[in-house]
């Protein structure tokens, strides 16, 4: 979650360059910052990505769903939902 705001001075050509970015991939100025911050000072290392990832493939009991299942999912979770607060929806 973003919590801190940070103020920085670039020059003309340097906003020029991360808006130019910025618009070519559909992102932020700030994405492209934040991106570039967790490129060169922090972020995962390689090596915990990878272990992230051979973790994820030996979990059990999980099983893939398409986003066109997963969206009908959720809407019949929020229909449930809605008639257990307000009773069946009228028609």
């Amino acid at each position: 979650m973003l919590s801190e705001r940070l103020q920085i001075l670039v020059t003309p050509e340097q906003r020029r360059r991360l808006q130019s970015e910025a618009r070519d991939r559909g992102a932020s100025v700030g994405g492209l910052v934040r991106e570039a911050i967790d490129a060169r000072y922090g972020g995962f290392s390689r090596e915990e990505r990878i272990q992230a990832v051979e973790e994820m493939a030996r979990a059990e009991g999980g099983r893939f769903v398409s986003p066109d299942e997963l969206n009908r999912i959720v809407e019949e979770e929020r229909d449930e939902e809605f008639e257990r607060l307000h009773g069946p929806r009228q028609a």
